[in-house]
């Protein structure tokens, strides 16, 4: 796909979400099943099912990734996409963009060993290098409306509701809700 036919896509929806401005709720779904040991398969949309699986360390066969880095990949891949999109309709070529992503997690909180710890990443960093022959000026231009556009890195910044319940064996035993902070 080149850059001129992504930008024709993306200016087409911006277009029809000026026309129907209700259209700009969507969600997105994902379903995921354990399967055995510490290893799960998820699906989305028809996708062929991925698995996903933990090292050897955490008690996995180390077959696939695991959920956190799924997070880490996410970010990244998220960020490349939103540049492609980006500069096709800011008309910047870009000759490549790489983003390696490091998430910082201190086991203690994931296994209730100190209350104190949070189970997941207490920080996430990423390094983003871009070759392109744009002018800095762009380039910087680029950068921040990527920063500031990227929907997984607000995922990851932004304190938000997350809502859930579990069942057993048919019946509903618990409703979860944490309120952004």
């Amino acid at each position: 796909m080149s850059q001129e036919t992504v930008k024709n896509a993306l200016l087409s929806t911006i277009d029809s979400l000026k026309k129907n401005p209700a259209g700009a709720s969507v969600v997105f779904r994902a379903s995921t099943q354990w399967e055995e040991d510490v290893r799960c398969t998820a699906s989305v949309r028809d996708f062929p099912a991925m698995t996903i699986d933990e090292p050897a360390e955490l008690g996995g066969g180390d077959s696939a990734v695991n959920p956190t880095e799924l997070i880490l990949m996410a970010l990244g891949t998220c960020q490349e996409v939103m540049y492609a999109a980006y500069a096709s309709v800011m008309g910047i070529k870009l000759d490549s963009v790489k983003v390696d992503v490091k998430g910082y997690m201190d086991l203690q909180g994931l296994f209730g060993m100190d209350e104190d710890v949070p189970p997941g990443y207490k920080r996430i960093t990423f390094d983003t290098r871009i070759q392109s022959p744009a002018s800095d000026e762009e380039l910087t231009r680029l950068i921040e409306t990527v920063e500031g556009h990227c929907p997984v890195l607000d995922t990851l910044c932004r304190a938000q509701e997350v809502s859930g319940t579990a069942s057993a064996n048919g019946k509903q035993l618990t409703t979860l809700t944490r309120n952004a902070a």
